[in-house]
């Protein structure tokens, strides 16, 4: 039979094991919980000459497309090149189907001949109508020097002019009809080569030399003006039409060096230059567009990914920290200094970035401060901090 512990025992007894598990749950938190210090890297505010470039990718294409379709609509009849041909300019690429059109011609052509015929009648007319005001006019004369000497009567003189005023309207009119007859044969003339020039354009011929790079369409496809049946491209003149973040782009100019680093050439980039920047940027993604030029011939199929480093102009010496001790707090791009243990959230106005990672600060920062670089958690001003020369697990 077990003796029962006197009460007091017993809570000593409770005590003397429950204080070393509070002190070590205590020291748990303090150094590896939620309430230890969180690990740190710091780095000194120092001045330094970056050599800032711009990182961007995009896509090979071609500098000149020219997109060839007929001008009139009508159903394909032959395709006389295939992708991947090299054609020269003039040479033939697909043939359209006149359907109607030779027989609109040849009506055409009818109704050129008969204003050509109504025209000379037109002409015969007018003829006939000045020689009748001719006449007309001669013989009002006359009866005015007889009416002088008394051979006719007024009323004989005002018949004779009467017929001239009937004669000189008759010319009049005749006229009219002349210049009628000669606009109808210009207008039947000018739809007739309308024509002529619409069964022309229906050999769809190369306008450049270059390369087949698709066929739109197959014969027996009814096609309309405008729509393209074979795409050629100039595979001499290549460009990449390359992205880059607005954050990063200031002083991305046309005529600077770039480096190219195409996914079929890993380990070989090419030279390249920044022809020129295009005046609208994409409001969705925030990045502005650059078309970045080859200086090789060896050039890359149409389409491939590329990404493009661009040489800035040098920037002068000030003070630079690593990228990653920037941070975003409150909307306001900033820092955070340590100061006798303590931190402080410092905004700062940045500058150019190079590749290295490294940024320009402009203002916010002096030279000789201490500011972190890498944190294990997110920082606040009331964070307890450990300065380490690197993370545990991250290598930073």
């Amino acid at each position: 039979m077990k003796l029962a512990l006197p009460g007091n025992r017993r809570t000593w007894l409770l005590i003397a094991v429950l204080t070393p598990l509070i002190v070590v749950f205590a020291y748990v938190a303090l150094r590896s919980g939620p309430l230890a210090p969180v690990p740190v890297t710091l780095v000194t505010v120092e001045e330094k000459a970056i050599s800032p470039s711009l990182f961007g990718i995009g896509s090979v294409e071609a500098r000149y497309t020219h997109r060839v379709g007929p001008t009139v609509a009508g159903r394909v009849r032959a395709l006389l090149v295939d992708v991947g041909d090299h054609v020269v300019a003039g040479q033939p690429l697909a043939e359209i189907d006149p359907i109607d059109l030779d027989e609109r011609i040849a009506a055409q052509g009818s109704a050129e001949g008969r204003s050509s015929d109504l025209e000379r009648a037109a002409q015969a007319q007018l003829a006939e109508a000045q020689a009748r005001a001719r006449l007309a006019r001669t013989q009002a004369g006359r009866a005015e020097q007889l009416l002088k000497g008394g051979w006719v009567t007024q009323a004989a003189v005002d018949v004779r002019r009467q017929e001239l005023q009937v004669a000189e309207a008759g010319t009049v009119a005749a006229h009219a009809n002349a210049a009628a007859a000669l606009q109808d044969r210009g207008r039947t003339g000018a739809e007739r080569a309308a024509l002529v020039r619409q069964k022309a354009n229906l050999l769809l011929v190369a306008p450049a030399s270059g390369l087949v790079v698709r066929r739109a369409v197959e014969p027996g496809t009814t096609v309309v003006p405008g729509q393209a049946v074979v795409e050629i491209i100039d595979p001499a003149n290549l460009w990449i039409n390359t992205r880059f973040d607005q954050l990063q782009s200031t002083g991305l100019q046309p005529g600077l060096h770039a480096q190219v680093l195409l996914r079929s050439r890993a380990g070989a980039p090419l030279v390249g230059r920044v022809i020129r920047t295009e005046p609208l940027a994409d409001a969705v993604t925030e990045e502005v567009m650059a078309k970045v030029g080859f200086e090789t011939r060896d050039l890359p199929p149409v389409g491939e990914l590329a990404e493009v480093t661009v040489t800035l102009p040098p920037a002068r010496k000030s003070l630079a920290v690593p990228n990653a001790a920037i941070h975003r707090v409150k909307g306001r791009s900033g820092a955070w200094i340590v100061e006798d243990g303590k931190l402080r959230f410092q905004p700062v106005t940045t500058g150019a970035t190079d590749l290295n990672g490294t940024v320009q600060i402009l203002s916010g920062l002096k030279q000789g401060a201490r500011v972190v670089v890498y944190s294990q958690r997110s920082l606040t001003a009331r964070t307890r901090i450990r300065v380490v020369d690197q993370l545990a697990g991250s290598g930073q």
